[in-house]
């Protein structure tokens, strides 16, 4: 393998930033090529130095970094990897942000607050991305604040296959945490053939992360109920909702998220949630101290390396998702 990738006249590079090095590896192997051999390092003081090893120009550069904590360090040397690579005359550069940073903060709901998604994608923007692929983004918003094609990869089709070659699909009931999954939610009753329910909850805006849960939406008595989100953060949502369902009769409990943040008091509640099985995606990585049986961690290199694969192509990266969206 190398680090260049070469079709007729257009140049493949693949590189990463230090956040998830164990995903870019799983990437870069799943597209036959290795990751460009880079220098970074902090300084003292915290500022962050970065210094590829090969020659960049002409090349189509496809940059990854996932926003894991802590985020700041891991978005700031994303966006010095990219203003190296425009000043090293890249011919396009695509950056690769499995989960993207500030996303749950797309819109004011009051006065005085910022729009951190879209700041995000302004610094891309400023930094020299001429695009931006990732992966479930908190809303589909957060889309239109890049100026510039957004490639938007679902872990769907990789989730609720395998929830499906699991469970005895006549039992199963999808369940949206909140009225904004539900969307998400149908798309898994398409595919997997199971009936909608919806947990009511309520948010306390004056404390962060905490959730009142009040009723079940939907008949989940002696189900096997399949808990959809996009992300866990602390788990206090979902592990609330999971307990309503269980109130409500279920007969089990999976929950399934793309997003493993798992921050705070994460690996205590998913430890002493009844919920059977937390089923993750790789887009973030694992910390050591959730080594819980009960947490499955899926691949998404298998469909960021095809997404890579259609862009350097110019082929149709929506074709990926038609089947099963």
């Amino acid at each position: 393998m190398t680090g260049i990738k070469t079709t007729g006249e257009k140049k493949m590079m693949f590189f990463s930033g230090r956040a998830h090095p164990d995903l870019a590896e799983a990437v870069a192997q799943e597209l036959d090529v290795d990751l460009v051999p880079t220098r970074a390092f902090d300084f003292a003081n915290g500022e962050i130095y970065v210094r590829f090893e090969e020659s960049a120009r002409g090349a189509d550069c496809f940059l990854m970094q996932s926003h894991t904590s802590p985020i700041n360090q891991w978005v700031m040397e994303q966006l010095i990897m990219l203003d190296a690579l425009k000043r090293a005359s890249a011919r396009s550069i695509t950056v690769i942000v499995p989960f993207y940073g500030y996303a749950r903060q797309d819109k004011k709901h009051r006065g005085r607050e910022p729009i951190s998604a879209r700041l995000m994608a302004d610094l891309f923007k400023t930094a020299g991305a001429d695009r931006i692929l990732t992966v479930d983004l908190h809303t589909d918003q957060i889309q239109g604040f890049f100026d510039g094609p957004v490639d938007h990869l679902f872990a769907l089709p990789v989730l609720a296959d395998y929830v499906g070659s699991k469970v005895d699909r006549s039992k199963l009931t999808i369940v949206s945490p909140d009225a904004g999954r539900v969307r998400v939610a149908d798309r898994w009753c398409d595919r997997l053939g199971a009936p909608l329910a919806i947990v009511h909850k309520r948010r306390d805006p004056n404390i962060a992360n905490e959730v009142k849960v009040h009723e079940v939406v939907g008949d989940v008595k002696g189900r096997v109920c399949v808990l959809v989100d996009d992300m866990i953060d602390t788990g206090g949502t979902i592990c609330a909702a999971a307990d309503a369902l269980f109130a409500n009769g279920a007969e089990d409990v999976i929950v399934t998220a793309t997003h493993g943040v798992l921050s705070g008091p994460a690996a205590d509640r998913l430890k002493n949630s009844k919920v059977s099985e937390f089923v993750l995606t790789d887009t973030l990585p694992t910390p050591q101290q959730l080594n819980l049986d009960k947490i499955t961690v899926l691949s998404m290199a298998p469909i960021i390396a095809n997404a890579v694969r259609e862009v350097f192509q110019d082929g149709s990266v929506t074709s990926l998702f038609e089947d099963g969206h």
